[in-house]
Formats: structure tokens, C-alpha cells, sequence
């Protein structure tokens, strides 16, 4: 196992044993419609406003949520996803990643973690974790957003919704959904 990998590991259980899903593990599924939202997102550090229906225009969208900017497993998902980006780009799909934790730093996030490759987006107070199922509750009664990754086809139709703690399968699991999505395209 590489040191990364279990960086990545020990991360994870560490933020699973701190936090607890508020709603166990009942994201939205697929086959259901994404709730539509506009939050406050910034990439490469450039703040603007992010909505989903104006997303879905472009194709289809790999919404993820994630607990906390600059935590350490956030961070190995935010270099998994930007590695990954060129490879959504071609596919047609656009990466979104979501955080109801310490939202004040989404912009310098999507600079240095995200490098400059896809969009972070604050949620305030977790409202759109949990449209989307996807909260869990510190011990302290704060609400953060869990570890979900949705892909989104562009009618609003979820196609994967996977939750896991741990950052390292996201990617692999939403590339193969936009992948089998493009395919039933042709």
C-alpha cells in the first residue's frame, strides 16, 4: 500500500469516527431528479455564482460533496478529482464539488487543492447536502456535508449516487457512470 493510499485511509476512518450521518446512508438514488440549486463557488480562486440547471446545459455533471476544505481526506479527493478533470472535460462532463465545512475558505480551496480544474461551491448550513440526503452531524450538532458523489445527466436525472468515507473510489465510480452515459449516447 503506497503512503498515499494510506494517508488517504487513515483520514478517512479518522473524519468517519468524528462525524456521524445524520440520515445513515440514504443519498438520493439513481433514477431520481437532482434538486436544483445556486450557490456561491469560486474556481481558481475567482468567485462566481454556480447553478446546476446552467451546469446541465453543458452535459452532464459530477456533483460531489465533501465534509471540510483542507482536511485531509477533502484534500486527497480534491487532487483524485482535478487529475481526473481533462479526462471528465473530454467526456463531456463538468466536475462540482460541494462543502457545507468552513465555506469561507472555498475560493483559496479550489486554487491550491482543486488546481484551478473544477468548481467548489459553499453551502451554507448544509441546505443543499440535504436536499440531496447527503449530511451527516458532527458530536458537536453541526451539519456538514457527507462524502456522495451524484452524476448528473444534463435532464437532471441522477445516474450514480455513491457514498463512501473514503475519497479514493469516488472518481473511478462517477468516470465509469459519465463514461456508460456517453456510451448509450452514440
Amino acid at each position: 500500500m503506497t503512503y498515499l493510499a494510506k494517508f488517504a485511509l487513515a483520514a478517512g476512518l479518522g473524519l468517519s469516527l468524528t462525524a456521524l450521518p445524520a440520515t445513515g446512508i440514504a443519498a438520493l438514488q439513481q433514477g431520481a431528479q437532482a434538486p436544483d440549486f445556486t450557490l456561491n463557488a469560486a474556481q481558481g480562486g475567482k468567485p462566481f455564482s454556480l447553478s446546476l440547471k446552467q451546469a446541465l446545459k453543458r452535459g452532464p455533471v459530477v456533483l460531489y460533496f465533501f465534509p471540510a476544505a483542507f482536511t485531509p481526506g477533502c484534500t486527497i479527493e480534491a487532487h483524485l478529482f482535478a487529475e481526473a478533470s481533462d479526462d471528465f472535460n473530454r467526456l463531456g462532463a463538468r466536475v462540482i464539488g460541494v462543502t457545507a465545512g468552513n465555506i469561507e475558505r472555498v475560493a483559496e480551496f479550489s486554487r491550491s487543492e482543486c488546481r484551478d480544474k473544477f468548481a467548489v461551491a459553499a453551502d451554507p448550513g448544509a441546505k443543499v447536502a440535504a436536499k440531496y440526503d447527503s449530511t451527516m452531524q458532527r458530536p458537536d450538532g453541526t451539519m456538514l456535508s457527507n462524502r456522495t458523489s451524484y452524476v448528473i445527466a444534463p435532464n437532471g436525472t441522477i445516474l450514480l449516487s455513491y457514498t463512501d468515507s473514503k475519497p479514493q473510489a469516488h472518481v473511478e465510480k462517477t468516470m465509469a457512470a459519465v463514461r456508460a452515459w456517453k456510451a448509450r449516447r452514440r
